[in-house]
């Protein structure tokens, strides 16, 4: 039950802070995958929990913890697939 909650957390928080990128025009590219999937994709690789959603040209920056650290991943919105990875130093 907490992984289904956590899951939707996430899938809140995400539609909630896409939605201003999203009023300045900015759109996910042709055959994105819905947002949800890609967030569901990154909890079952251990990225729990996410913080932060943004879109910045054409792909997904997200902010979330792993075992205990804070990325900053930037996510291809087709695939899910994680291009960038990085701890942040804050």
């Amino acid at each position: 039950m907490k992984k289904l909650s956590t899951t939707l957390a996430g899938i809140a928080l995400g539609i909630l802070t896409i939605a201003q990128p999203l009023l300045a025009d900015e759109k996910p590219p042709p055959g994105a995958m819905a947002l949800s999937v890609v967030l569901t994709k990154l909890e079952q690789q251990g990225f729990t929990p996410i913080i932060d959603v943004s879109l910045d040209k054409e792909r997904w920056e997200i902010e979330a913890f792993k075992e205990g650290e804070k990325y900053e991943l930037v996510v291809d919105p087709n695939s899910g697939e994680i291009l960038e990875s990085r701890k942040d130093s804050e």
